[in-house]
């Protein structure tokens, strides 16, 4: 072997224990830098276990809880459906039966006009019919003694007259 090659070696191999020697000097600094955080972690491990402890109860008393509210909600829902769908048929009977009695009540209000309508169709021809008549014979009578006895002729305003309070 040459000489160049025995001083590469000899340069690599003390390369090598120099890399070795800084890395374990980083390796116990490090183990140092843990030991110290351990000193200090220690003490917040010691208060976050009843905190853990404590926060794991919480959570099972909360998922309880809105396990009940959850149920209790469903009970609710579930009663209010019920009530909306006896409201729903007891407004549903109520319009039908308004429907009904409204239809009757129109029946009824048909009935009273027709009868109303023959009522004075009846007084027409039943009272006012005799009436006129009546009331041309009298007419008659008192124009054939108006001629007999001669008085005059009645003017027009007063037979207009006489007229219209007949009416």
């Amino acid at each position: 072997m040459s000489d160049l090659q025995t001083y590469t070696i000899t340069a690599a191999v003390v390369v090598a224990a120099v890399a070795i020697v800084v890395q374990t000097v980083i390796l116990f600094a490090m183990y140092l830098a843990s030991r110290a955080m351990k000193k200090q972690i220690t003490p917040l491990v010691a208060k976050m276990e009843p905190l853990a402890e404590q926060s794991q109860r919480v959570l099972e008393e909360v998922r309880a809880q809105v396990k009940d509210v959850t149920s209790r909600a469903s009970e609710v829902l579930e009663l209010s459906r019920k009530q909306l769908a006896r409201a729903d048929e007891f407004l549903e009977e109520a319009t039908d039966r308004a429907r009904a009695q409204m239809d009757r009540i129109e029946l009824v209000l048909d009935d009273a006009a027709g009868r109303f309508q023959e009522t004075v169709s009846l007084l027409h021809r039943g009272v006012l019919g005799p009436l006129r008549q009546l009331h041309g014979l009298t007419m008659g009578i008192r124009t054939a003694l108006a001629v007999l006895f001669g008085e005059r002729r009645t003017t027009v305003a007063r037979a207009t007259h006489d007229e219209e309070m007949f009416i």
